[in-house]
């Protein structure tokens, strides 16, 4: 799908869009003519803003680019070994040229400095010449100055004025002037001059500084101009190339010029010196240039020799590269597919290095992953399950107490686990008699639950009759020996549990019970703690066991409390059970409060007791208070 103008627009920054609506209003500006200064303003503005988008374009276009592992690895590389090389070579170049150049310019200046500073020599020594006997002296000194310029003029004046030649158009300088010598520029051009000056005598020599008496200074070494007055258009005059390496080497250097006008006036002038190596070594090495070359020769071959190194290296580290890239691009396409679902997928294993191992590695990993869902998938499958048999159970737990005029009953069941092995469970029997229990089957989990389940059917099935009718008379012992014998049957000989039982008559007060195997309940009377101890086995683990029933008249004001061992054994952070002691204490402290009351205080003790917030074992507590 192509983007539009609002998707490109939306996409850009804000320094962006800023120089793009800069841009936009300095256009309307200048094309209408109107507030120029305004217009000025913008565009310093708009420049200032492109400026900073170009940096983010750049900085956004080498992010993308280094994006993918293999071409930042290539640019590291480029950045580690490359850039170095390049720079040295760039620095050995510099270098080269900067000693060629200033070798050259350091020959050329020598050479005019020895020829000008010749010229003062016979300007102080002709000065002092009796007048006769100065055209002798000029004759004499005429060819040795010719010999350094072909071009020369000399003036005396004094007593009398003698030009030489006697054509030379030479003027005095101005009276400032008094000895000097060296390089001066006179309307424009450039000489070299000598002037002296004895009481009334004034000697003065010019001789023009041309490009062909600078290029002949030091002959082969190229053109030398001294600019800007020597400066002309002509051919150019650099030595032939002798090899591919002898590279052209322009070279200027600054020169201090004085004025003719005057003494206290200095002008810049430029020596420029455009050579070749060949041409420069050979004027200083001279019959020993046939080994220099040899040595620039050898110098160049090892060169050559470390760039081809250099770039098997890149090469060779390219490759390397790419070998790591292709595997951790591979590593990243198997990662897709994870993040997509696929776990099938295999990443190709190549060599035995390591990262070969890293990819055997993923896939291993893959396969692992593919059998942890697998077990993910069941284990939640079984969660959902367990959450069905959690709502199971919970249906079979009393949902009314029942309802008796002597007798006030509660209970409450709180599993570790997502069901239960523990039961409790109130049964009207009359409209005088409620049958009570509590029990807790060997286990924890699923087994226990339905074994939980077992009981609570056998139990209800004896209390209501098998035809839904109720039996005259109750037997507690008889009821839970016949639920052993079920239990016995029909499970497997580990799976046992153990049971109270208790059936109450309200007319008479009386509170007739069978202990299998279960804590002895506590019978909170006055202050006094009476425990009701067992009074058989636990039941469905032995078919022949007896049990038998006892009674006790209950008084107003006395309360029963029924509990499980997940009550009075989880420990604390030092392997210390919470223990009967601690519970009967707490039963003691609060049995003038309800039952909802005693139970919940107990719960919350053995919770704040463990110091977690995961039960041990399952907690059930059933509480029988007489009124």
């Amino acid at each position: 799908m192509q983007k539009g103008p609002r998707e490109y627009w939306r996409a850009l920054g804000g320094i962006e869009k800023t120089f793009l609506v800069l841009v936009g209003v300095y256009a309307l500006l200048y094309f209408s003519g109107a507030a120029p200064g305004l217009a000025a303003v913008v565009a310093l503005a708009a420049f200032f803003f492109g400026i900073l988008s170009f940096f983010r374009l750049i900085r956004r276009t080498m992010r993308q680019a280094i994006w993918r592992l293999r071409n930042r690895l290539v640019v590291a590389y480029l950045f580690i070994a490359v850039v170095p090389i390049v720079l040295i070579l760039a620095l050995v170049g510099i270098a080269a040229y900067a000693i060629i150049g200033q070798m050259a310019v350091y020959l050329v200046d020598n050479e005019l400095s020895r020829r000008v500073n010749f010229l003062a020599g016979p300007a102080e020594n002709l000065v002092r010449v009796p007048a006769a006997n100065r055209d002798v002296f000029v004759a004499r000194f005429s060819p040795l100055i010719q010999s350094r310029f072909s071009e020369f003029a000399i003036l005396i004046s004094g007593q009398e004025e003698i030009r030489f030649p006697a054509e030379a158009k030479i003027e005095p300088p101005p009276a400032q002037w008094q000895q000097a010598s060296g390089l001066i520029v006179k309307d424009k051009r450039l000489y070299a001059w000598a002037h002296a000056r004895v009481g009334g005598e004034e000697i003065t020599i010019l001789a023009p500084v041309t490009h062909e008496l600078l290029s002949q200074l030091i002959p082969g070494l190229g053109d030398v101009d001294l600019g800007p007055y020597t400066v002309e258009p002509r051919q150019p005059n650099v030595p032939p190339k002798q090899n591919l390496f002898d590279l052209e080497v322009p070279f200027v250097y600054p020169m201090q010029i004085q004025s003719w006008n005057s003494p206290q006036t200095t002008l810049n002038g430029f020596l420029f010196v455009d050579t070749r190596f060949s041409a420069v070594l050979g004027t200083v090495f001279g019959q020993k240039m046939q080994w220099s070359e040899t040595a620039l020769t050898l110098f160049v071959a090892v060169g050559i020799l470390f760039l081809l190194v250099e770039l098997a290296s890149l090469v060779a580290g390219v490759r390397l590269s790419r070998t790591i890239t292709g595997a951790v691009h591979e590593l990243y396409q198997g990662t897709m597919h994870v993040k997509e679902g696929d776990f099938s997928y295999r990443i190709p294993v190549k060599g035995d290095d390591q990262l070969a191992e890293l990819g055997a590695s993923f896939n291993s990993m893959t396969e692992n992953l593919r059998r942890l869902i697998s077990v993910a998938k069941e284990n939640e499958r079984l969660q959902s399950e367990l959450e069905i048999a959690r709502e199971v159970q919970a249906q079979l737990f009393p949902k009314a107490v029942p309802s008796l005029r002597g007798l006030k009953l509660a209970g409450v069941c709180n599993p570790a686990r997502m069901v239960s092995g523990d039961y409790y469970d109130f049964l009207s029997v009359s409209d005088r008699a409620v049958a009570f229990a509590i029990g807790d089957v060997a286990g924890k989990g699923i087994s226990a639950a339905l074994l939980m389940a077992a009981i609570q059917s056998a139990m209800r099935t004896q209390l209501t009759g098998a035809n839904g009718g109720r039996p005259a008379h109750f037997s507690t012992a008889s009821l839970v020996s016949t639920l052993n014998q079920q239990l016995y049957a029909s499970t497997s000989a580990e799976k046992y549990a153990t049971f109270y039982f208790a059936l109450y008559d309200d007319a008479e007060h009386a509170l007739t019970y069978t202990n299998a195997g279960h804590l002895p309940p506590f019978l909170l009377r006055g202050g006094e703690m009476i425990s009701l101890e067992p009074t058989g086995t636990v039941v469905g683990a032995f078919p022949a066991a007896r049990y038998e029933e006892r009674s006790v008249a209950l008084d107003p004001g006395d309360v029963l409390v029924a509990y499980t061992d997940g009550v009075v054994e989880p420990e604390n952070v030092y392997g210390e059970m919470f223990g009967e002691a601690r519970l009967k204490e707490l039963l003691l402290r609060y049995a003038s409060t309800d039952s909802a009351e005693i139970i919940a205080r107990t719960m919350e003790a053995v919770v704040t007791w463990t110091g977690s917030s995961e039960l041990q074992d399952d907690m059930t507590m059933l509480v029988a208070r007489r009124v």
